[in-house]
């Protein structure tokens, strides 16, 4: 699978949150640091593009080589946690949706120490959806842009099916995105995601199962890398 490796200005949409070269040579650097720990790798991308049901697979298919950190977004909302279009109760609950996926990550980590962290979404995602720019997002949360995408250490982006124009519907009963809402929040995901140093784009297909299977080749690329990685290091 082709990794999005788009970077020029006059093709890509303007994104004033751009990471300086200078914090994406630190973000590169943390990286390969932590390289000995435990890796997460996140599954995220526009509404609609198929990452819960790859994650599911994968874990069907591996299962004790990785564990699943459920969205937190949709624990939330389909417990009834208010949702709302109003800017400010908008920016509170992303707010909320990012400490309950910190502490998801960190739940699922002390149980099982061993295992591989396979995210459904990550805490970047927040800064697309609420109002206000990703620095402000992750500024009132006490953050940084880098410092999150430095949580992760491969990215599997889901292009949303809205993008070749198929209905999204069907899938997550708390999703209420139209597709053109769903194309929006898929680029605005898209400009934040890619510059994580290990991004991989899995494009939308017309074949729903073929893009699935290619997507778990990628997957299954990723955790074997981590995981020989991390035998390597610790003298297997």
């Amino acid at each position: 699978m082709k990794k999005d490796q788009s970077k020029s200005p006059s093709t890509a949409p303007p994104n004033p949150n751009q990471l300086s070269e200078e914090k994406k040579e630190w973000l590169r650097g943390e990286l390969e640091q932590k390289r000995n720990r435990r890796c997460r790798i996140v599954l995220t991308g526009g509404p609609g593009g198929g990452k819960t049901t790859a994650a599911d697979l994968f874990r069907r298919e591996i299962g004790e080589r990785v564990v699943v950190v459920p969205e937190s977004a949709t624990l939330l909302f389909s417990g009834g946690f208010p949702r709302s279009s109003q800017p400010l109760a908008a920016a509170s609950a992303q707010k909320a949706i990012f400490q309950v996926q910190q502490h998801l990550e960190d739940v699922q980590s002390y149980l099982y120490p061993e295992r591989i962290l396979l995210c459904d979404r990550g805490t970047v995602d927040g800064a697309a959806y609420a109002p206000g720019t990703p620095v402000e997002f992750f500024t009132e949360l006490g953050s940084a842009f880098e410092l999150e995408l430095a949580r992760y250490d491969g990215v599997l982006f889901f292009e949303s099916a809205a993008v070749g124009g198929l209905t999204i519907e069907g899938g997550n009963p708390v999703r209420t995105e139209s597709l053109e809402q769903a194309v929006a929040l898929d680029l605005r995901l898209r400009q934040l995601w890619r510059q994580h140093p290990r991004f991989v784009l899995i494009r939308h297909d017309a074949s729903f199962f073929r893009k699935i299977a290619l997507a778990l080749a990628e997957l299954n690329n990723m955790v074997c890398e981590f995981a020989n990685g991390n035998h390597q290091k610790n003298g297997g």
